[in-house]
């Protein structure tokens, strides 16, 4: 039997449900993985029952603990995906499935809430960040649309914070899912009181906010005696999965941007001081309710998705090795091929929920090659657009570094380098959210002494993808003209 002790880390995924346990030393013993669906009932609609949640959050304990001895698990960390609302009556039951982060329905209703948000006091950011499953939008489209679930709303939470309540009966946020809600005034680290009056909310709705890795409760009997757990195992408040990334890459801590190449494409980056001019979500962090930090989050909707679009159900390639192999000794013709990768509308630079994506420069000489790459590099002229408009000192950070599963394919690694003019590292692929979660748990309980030490430095990257000067010129000439393609399709879809 392994004789150490263990941290579990939890990952809550749109499709998956991620298990990861570290030791003392940060080495990972194990994972799991339980993957599940979603319900699209409507056009839009995205969502789904957690109890479907913490069913596989029980199968994947279950799974653990076949190998590791349970009493042997010091704390337990829970992480995953932002804005997906959860809400629960009187007793701790849904009232209806939660509604997902990439559920649309309330795209007609944005234009008109950002203006009556606007208007109110100190919600100018608010307005300007709101979007389509923002918990804001779907609890006023709740309010508007199922008004008797309206009513029998007592609590709501977030995501990761369901399973933290089943696990310890305590309902809890932390800052980096409250500030990133657009129910909340980062500026006074407190909810809004004119948000909570225009969506006429009671304030025991609202969860309390706490530190990321403070304790969120003792864990319920009913689930220590379940699995064989320490009574005094700690389970912390944990974050949503952007922030926990930002931990296993040394985003926090180190100040190293990255970009996490998942369903949404994720650039983040820690600021010291807010640019009012820059665009991206401001993520407030705290750890411990004492020091506050800011992370600044911008969102390419539809990465993973619109890369599966293509490659797998147009073309039918299954893996990313398969379209790396294709592409392997590529060389991009001389052409204008441009591809537009918003396919489900822009949050960030645009915060348009009716654009769409297009195939730009398409000839009889294009091959399907060409259009494998094209979309790649799309996806990256899209990075690059929200690290200027993040107002990211691109060429002074020195480098980005890459997670998610699109980053096992060298050849998008490569070119993001091209697109973006920097050195991209690919980190192992042990850097995720569930690990960075699992980081901060072994962190809460004294097995790693500062925030500096929870990534190895260099140790913890892979591979170095460095910029290739002929690709680096050919990328700005068509990166000028990417940037025109917006414009253009608003123009034609205007009429």
């Amino acid at each position: 039997m392994y004789d150490m002790q263990f941290f579990l880390g939890i990952d809550l995924g749109t499709s998956s449900l991620k298990l990861i346990l570290i030791d003392e030393h940060k080495n990972v013993l194990r994972t799991e993985t339980i993957e599940y669906n979603i319900s699209q009932p409507k056009p839009g609609w995205r969502e789904i029952d957690p109890e479907v949640w913490f069913e596989c959050l029980v199968q994947g304990l279950d799974n653990v603990f076949e190998f590791f001895s349970s009493q042997k698990l010091l704390g337990i960390g829970i992480t995953g995906q932002m804005h997906t609302i959860v809400l629960l009556d009187d007793k701790g039951k849904p009232v209806r499935p939660a509604m997902m982060w990439n559920d649309v329905r309330t795209k007609d209703l944005i234009s008109g809430l950002r203006t009556r948000i606007n208007s109110l006091e100190n919600c100018e950011y608010i307005a300007k960040t709101i979007s389509t499953g923002s918990p804001v939008s779907n609890l006023y489209w709740l309010r508007e649309n199922e008004p008797e679930n309206f009513k029998n709303l007592s609590k709501f939470l977030i995501a990761p914070d369901y399973l933290v309540y089943r696990l310890t009966g305590h309902y809890s946020t932390d800052y980096c899912e409250a500030s990133s809600s657009c129910l909340y005034d980062i500026e006074n680290r407190s909810w809004s009181e004119p948000i909570r009056e225009l969506l006429q909310l009671d304030p025991s709705v609202y969860p309390e906010v706490r530190g990321s890795a403070c304790i969120a409760g003792p864990i319920c009997p009913e689930i220590a005696s379940r699995f064989s757990l320490r009574k005094d195992i700690q389970v912390i408040v944990g974050t949503g999965d952007n922030p926990a990334a930002a931990i296993s890459v040394g985003c926090i801590g180190r100040g190293n941007p990255f970009i996490s190449l998942g369903t949404s494409g994720v650039l983040m980056m820690q600021a010291h001081k807010l640019n009012e001019n820059m665009k991206g979500k401001r993520v407030l962090v705290s750890l411990d309710e004492e020091n506050f930090f800011y992370l600044v989050q911008g969102t390419l909707k539809t990465n993973g998705s619109v890369f599966e679009w293509w490659n797998h159900d147009i073309l039918k390639i299954k893996n990313l090795s398969q379209i790396d192999h294709k592409l392997s000794g590529y060389q991009e013709p001389d052409s204008d091929l441009l591809f537009f990768p918003h396919f489900d509308g822009e949050k960030t630079v645009y915060s348009d929920p009716d654009i769409r994506g297009a195939f730009l420069g398409l000839s009889v000489s294009t091959t399907q090659n060409d259009m494998i790459y094209a979309v790649m590099e799309g996806l990256s002229y899209g990075f690059r657009e929200l690290a200027e408009n993040m107002s990211l000192d691109i060429a002074g950070c020195g480098s980005i570094r890459l997670v998610g599963g699109g980053s096992r394919s060298s050849v998008w690694a490569q070119i993001l380098a091209n697109a973006l003019n920097v050195n991209i590292e690919k980190m192992s692929d042990t850097n995720s959210a569930g690990y960075g979660i699992a980081l901060l748990v072994a962190y809460k309980c004294g097995f790693i002494g500062s925030l500096e030490e929870m990534v190895d430095g260099s140790t913890a990257v892979k591979r170095v993808f460095l910029p290739q000067n002929d690709a680096v010129h050919t990328c700005e000439r068509k990166y000028q003209n990417y940037m025109r393609i917006y414009s253009a399709l608003k123009s034609v879809y205007s009429a």
